[in-house]
Protein backbone atom coordinates (compact mmCIF):
# COMPACT_ATOMS: atom_id res chain seq x y z
CA UNK A 1 0.00 0.00 0.00
CA UNK A 2 1.60 3.56 -0.86
CA UNK A 3 2.18 5.60 2.02
CA UNK A 4 -0.57 8.35 0.28
CA UNK A 5 -3.14 5.75 1.03
CA UNK A 6 -1.32 4.81 4.59
CA UNK A 7 -2.05 8.52 5.71
CA UNK A 8 -5.57 9.47 4.25
CA UNK A 9 -7.55 5.73 3.86
CA UNK A 10 -9.45 6.72 1.32
CA UNK A 11 -10.08 5.45 -2.07
CA UNK A 12 -11.72 7.64 -4.71
CA UNK A 13 -13.53 6.17 -7.57
CA UNK A 14 -13.72 9.09 -10.62
CA UNK A 15 -15.08 8.43 -14.17
CA UNK A 16 -18.09 9.93 -16.51
CA UNK A 17 -21.45 8.27 -15.73
CA UNK A 18 -22.33 5.07 -16.23
CA UNK A 19 -18.64 4.12 -15.85
CA UNK A 20 -19.74 1.50 -12.62
CA UNK A 21 -18.13 3.45 -9.97
CA UNK A 22 -20.88 2.70 -7.46
CA UNK A 23 -21.46 -0.86 -8.70
CA UNK A 24 -17.56 -1.40 -8.45
CA UNK A 25 -17.25 0.55 -5.39
CA UNK A 26 -19.71 -1.22 -3.52
CA UNK A 27 -18.02 -4.66 -4.84
CA UNK A 28 -14.35 -3.22 -3.60
CA UNK A 29 -15.37 -2.02 -0.47
CA UNK A 30 -16.56 -5.05 0.65
CA UNK A 31 -13.53 -7.16 -0.83
CA UNK A 32 -11.19 -4.40 1.70
CA UNK A 33 -13.93 -4.59 4.48
CA UNK A 34 -13.74 -0.82 3.89
CA UNK A 35 -17.15 1.22 4.05
CA UNK A 36 -18.83 2.52 1.07
CA UNK A 37 -20.21 5.89 -0.13
CA UNK A 38 -21.55 7.30 -3.06
CA UNK A 39 -21.86 11.15 -2.88
CA UNK A 40 -24.68 11.28 -5.31
CA UNK A 41 -26.95 8.78 -3.06
CA UNK A 42 -25.83 11.37 0.02
CA UNK A 43 -26.93 14.12 -1.30
CA UNK A 44 -30.35 13.00 -2.73
CA UNK A 45 -30.64 11.62 1.27
CA UNK A 46 -29.43 14.78 2.50
CA UNK A 47 -31.83 16.97 0.38
CA UNK A 48 -34.72 14.34 0.12
CA UNK A 49 -34.62 14.79 -3.92
CA UNK A 50 -33.44 13.28 -7.08
CA UNK A 51 -30.32 15.06 -8.81
CA UNK A 52 -32.54 15.78 -11.65
CA UNK A 53 -34.69 17.77 -9.23
CA UNK A 54 -32.42 19.45 -7.66
CA UNK A 55 -30.56 20.80 -11.28
CA UNK A 56 -34.15 21.11 -12.43
CA UNK A 57 -35.23 23.58 -9.44
CA UNK A 58 -31.92 25.03 -8.26
CA UNK A 59 -29.77 24.41 -11.30
CA UNK A 60 -26.31 22.68 -11.32
CA UNK A 61 -24.05 25.10 -9.83
CA UNK A 62 -26.32 24.55 -6.10
CA UNK A 63 -26.10 20.92 -6.94
CA UNK A 64 -21.65 21.48 -7.06
CA UNK A 65 -21.96 23.11 -3.76
CA UNK A 66 -23.64 20.18 -1.91
CA UNK A 67 -21.40 17.91 -3.47
CA UNK A 68 -17.98 19.82 -2.87
CA UNK A 69 -19.63 20.06 1.03
CA UNK A 70 -20.45 16.46 1.07
CA UNK A 71 -16.80 15.60 -0.21
CA UNK A 72 -15.13 17.89 2.32
CA UNK A 73 -17.45 16.22 5.27
CA UNK A 74 -16.85 12.53 4.20
CA UNK A 75 -13.04 13.04 3.88
CA UNK A 76 -12.89 14.54 7.50
CA UNK A 77 -14.08 11.26 8.62
CA UNK A 78 -11.28 9.21 6.22
CA UNK A 79 -8.98 11.75 7.60
CA UNK A 80 -10.07 10.30 11.25
CA UNK A 81 -8.92 7.03 10.07
CA UNK A 82 -12.11 5.37 8.85
CA UNK A 83 -11.27 3.73 5.19
CA UNK A 84 -13.64 4.63 2.77
CA UNK A 85 -14.30 3.80 -0.61
CA UNK A 86 -15.58 6.73 -2.50
CA UNK A 87 -17.57 6.52 -5.65
CA UNK A 88 -18.11 10.35 -7.14
CA UNK A 89 -20.47 12.05 -9.09
CA UNK A 90 -19.25 12.07 -12.93
CA UNK A 91 -18.77 15.98 -12.30
CA UNK A 92 -17.22 15.77 -9.48
CA UNK A 93 -13.56 14.94 -9.94
CA UNK A 94 -13.41 18.15 -12.61
CA UNK A 95 -14.02 20.59 -10.65
CA UNK A 96 -10.87 22.53 -9.43
CA UNK A 97 -11.94 22.93 -5.60
CA UNK A 98 -12.92 19.26 -5.36
CA UNK A 99 -10.11 18.07 -7.43
CA UNK A 100 -7.29 19.49 -5.27
CA UNK A 101 -8.85 18.22 -2.01
CA UNK A 102 -9.41 14.63 -3.15
CA UNK A 103 -5.88 14.70 -4.53
CA UNK A 104 -4.32 15.33 -1.12
CA UNK A 105 -6.61 12.87 0.48
CA UNK A 106 -5.75 9.40 -0.42
CA UNK A 107 -5.76 7.52 -3.94
CA UNK A 108 -7.56 8.60 -7.08
CA UNK A 109 -8.57 5.63 -9.44
CA UNK A 110 -10.32 6.65 -12.80
CA UNK A 111 -12.49 3.91 -13.97
CA UNK A 112 -12.36 4.83 -17.86
CA UNK A 113 -15.39 3.31 -19.71
CA UNK A 114 -15.64 3.30 -23.55
CA UNK A 115 -18.67 6.09 -24.62
CA UNK A 116 -20.24 3.34 -26.28
CA UNK A 117 -20.66 1.14 -23.39
CA UNK A 118 -21.60 4.19 -21.30
CA UNK A 119 -24.98 4.82 -24.11
CA UNK A 120 -25.85 1.17 -23.56
CA UNK A 121 -25.50 1.56 -19.86
CA UNK A 122 -27.56 4.80 -19.72
CA UNK A 123 -30.13 3.67 -22.16
CA UNK A 124 -33.54 5.50 -21.61
CA UNK A 125 -32.51 6.75 -18.30
CA UNK A 126 -34.11 10.13 -17.93
CA UNK A 127 -32.84 10.18 -14.76
CA UNK A 128 -29.26 12.06 -15.55
CA UNK A 129 -29.76 15.46 -16.00
CA UNK A 130 -26.87 15.59 -18.16
CA UNK A 131 -27.62 12.87 -20.62
CA UNK A 132 -30.79 14.10 -22.01
CA UNK A 133 -29.23 15.24 -25.45
CA UNK A 134 -26.64 12.72 -27.07
CA UNK A 135 -24.77 15.07 -28.59
CA UNK A 136 -23.66 17.11 -25.82
CA UNK A 137 -23.39 13.73 -24.26
CA UNK A 138 -20.24 13.29 -26.28
CA UNK A 139 -18.67 16.78 -25.99
CA UNK A 140 -18.78 16.40 -22.31
CA UNK A 141 -17.72 12.81 -22.55
CA UNK A 142 -14.40 14.27 -24.61
CA UNK A 143 -14.22 17.11 -22.39
CA UNK A 144 -13.75 15.47 -19.34
CA UNK A 145 -11.62 12.78 -20.29
CA UNK A 146 -8.49 15.02 -19.76
CA UNK A 147 -9.61 16.08 -16.22
CA UNK A 148 -10.42 12.63 -15.48
CA UNK A 149 -6.81 11.81 -16.20
CA UNK A 150 -5.03 13.45 -13.55
CA UNK A 151 -6.19 10.52 -11.05
CA UNK A 152 -3.27 8.40 -9.75
CA UNK A 153 -4.44 5.28 -11.71
CA UNK A 154 -6.74 4.15 -15.06
CA UNK A 155 -8.70 1.14 -14.95
CA UNK A 156 -10.05 0.25 -18.30
CA UNK A 157 -13.41 -0.59 -17.47
CA UNK A 158 -13.94 -3.03 -21.11
CA UNK A 159 -16.49 -5.46 -19.55
CA UNK A 160 -19.74 -5.49 -17.26
CA UNK A 161 -18.03 -8.13 -14.97
CA UNK A 162 -18.18 -6.33 -11.37
CA UNK A 163 -15.30 -8.85 -10.47
CA UNK A 164 -13.23 -8.45 -12.79
CA UNK A 165 -12.97 -5.13 -12.32
CA UNK A 166 -12.25 -4.77 -8.97
CA UNK A 167 -9.55 -7.20 -9.27
CA UNK A 168 -7.73 -5.10 -11.62
CA UNK A 169 -8.03 -2.17 -8.80
CA UNK A 170 -6.87 -4.93 -6.30
CA UNK A 171 -3.95 -5.53 -8.78
CA UNK A 172 -2.78 -1.43 -8.62
CA UNK A 173 0.94 -1.09 -6.74
CA UNK A 174 -1.39 0.79 -4.22
CA UNK A 175 -2.44 -2.74 -2.32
Amino acid sequence: MTLKLKRTPGLYLVGFMAAGKTTVGRALADELGWCFVDTDNDIEAQEGKAIAEIFRERGESYFRELETKMIRGRISRIEAGDPCVMALGGGAFVQAKNWEIIQNNGVTVWLDCRLERVRKRLGDDLTRPLAQDHSALSQLFEDRRPLYARADFRVEVDTDDVDRIVKKILALPIF
